[in-house]
């Protein structure tokens, strides 16, 4: 295991009726806020009327950015930067998934920065500052609302990409399983396919003596193979949403990486895809995945394969080989009862844009860590989940 440092700030409220503890939070920090949220879902569901009634009981006045897109664009992030200085803003609340606590990041850095936000997504600025973030949380997913990252999108350059700073760390977070009752299935799916996917890119390391993080990613693991299904086919299940909510915290918030090389080959192969297809995140994971999976194996990478295999899947396969390749065929077929596409010319690819994606995302460079990935290596994985 390798040294480090972690730190996480971010207040958790865990469970049903939480959303009382959002009215003395927001008051810690400012009675001017700023309202992040989606599409029409938080009011379908009643939750923005009881936000409105709660800013009304505790002195907050509001202003609102709404219809924050999937895969969030740059242009949300300046028009909440705008709303932010035009009203001085003091505390910026994001309610929805990761798409609009990302947004909602963004935006509280920008506003804290004399130049163009996207400047913290191309490395022109380090984010240093930031008005604090708050999230009231209706999907299990990325994992923002407990750390201190966002990634964000530019339609004019055709990029997806990521920033972080401790500054972005949410100050608070309300995780109300209740709240994502009403999620469709096809976003339940991609949702557990990105939990999935955060604890795979930590847990398939170079780093060896990390016991301890990599028999919570394997929990977390089988926490999601086992509820995911059940939040499918019972939406109103409980104890599936907690459990998936929970760990879709616990998957991206710093416990499972820190003291380890951790591999982040397979997301970035997606943000360039979604940055030019708009794809649905998980989705897009859920194709790469079990190809990069495959891909990677080898003599030297398959112990950890197989460990997986044996430990997630209960493979009982000695050689290290078939097992590996039995967990990787397990992996894909639970991806597919979520009844998630299977290939990426299914979702809508184009072959010839294949070599694109490859050479932009790795820009001369390699990928990963638990097996290095050139330009060609990652146009083969590309080829392979074009087929499927």
């Amino acid at each position: 295991m390798l040294n480090f440092d972690m730190h996480i700030p971010t207040r958790i409220h865990f469970g049903r009726g939480k959303i009382e503890e959002l009215g003395s939070e927001m008051r810690n920090w400012g009675r001017k806020v700023l309202l992040v949220y989606g599409g029409g879902s938080i009011k379908r569901s009643g939750l923005y009327d009881q936000l409105i009634q709660i800013f009304q009981d505790n002195g907050i006045t509001h202003v609102e950015l709404a219809g924050v897109q999937p895969n969030p664009r740059i242009s949300s992030v300046r028009q909440g930067v705008d709303l932010c200085r035009q009203h001085e803003i003091e505390l910026v609340l994001a309610v929805g998934g990761g798409s609009s606590i990302d947004c909602a990041k963004a935006i509280a850095a920008g506003a804290c920065y004399n130049g163009d936000a996207w400047d913290f997504f191309i490395r022109q600025a380090r984010i240093t500052h930031a008005l604090p973030v708050g999230t009231v949380l209706t999907l299990a997913a990325t994992g923002s609302e407990m750390n201190p990252y966002a990634v964000i999108s530019n339609d004019e350059t055709k990029q997806k990409l990521g920033t972080g700073s401790s500054a972005l760390f949410p100050r608070f977070s309300i995780l109300d399983p209740e709240y994502s009752f009403s999620v469709p299935p096809e976003q339940t799916a991609a949702g557990t396919a990105d939990i999935m996917s955060h604890v795979f890119e930590q847990y398939f390391s170079p780093t060896e003596g990390s016991y301890v993080q990599d028999r919570l990613a394997e929990a977390m693991l089988r926490t999601c193979i086992h509820y995911g299904p059940i939040a499918l086919e019972q939406p109103n299940n409980y104890e599936a949403r907690a459990n998936l909510m929970w760990t879709g915290s616990l998957a991206l918030n710093g416990l499972l990486g820190s003291g380890k090389l951790t591999d982040w080959a397979t997301h970035d192969i997606e943000h360039q895809i979604s940055a030019l297809y708009d794809v649905t995140h998980g989705l897009g994971l859920a194709i790469l995945t079990p190809h990069w999976m495959n891909y990677v194996l080898d003599e030297k990478t398959a112990p950890r394969l197989a460990e997986y295999a044996r430990n997630v899947w209960a493979i009982s396969e000695s050689d290290d080989i078939k097992a590996a390749r039995a967990g990787i065929a397990r992996t894909a077929e639970f991806f597919k009862s979520l009844r998630m596409a299977s290939s990426l010319k299914e979702i809508g690819l184009e072959e010839k844009s294949l070599e694109t994606i490859a050479r932009q995302v790795t820009n001369g460079e390699t990928l990963g860590a638990f097996k290095k990935l050139d330009c060609k290596d990652v146009l083969n994985i590309l080829l392979a989940a074009y087929e499927g």
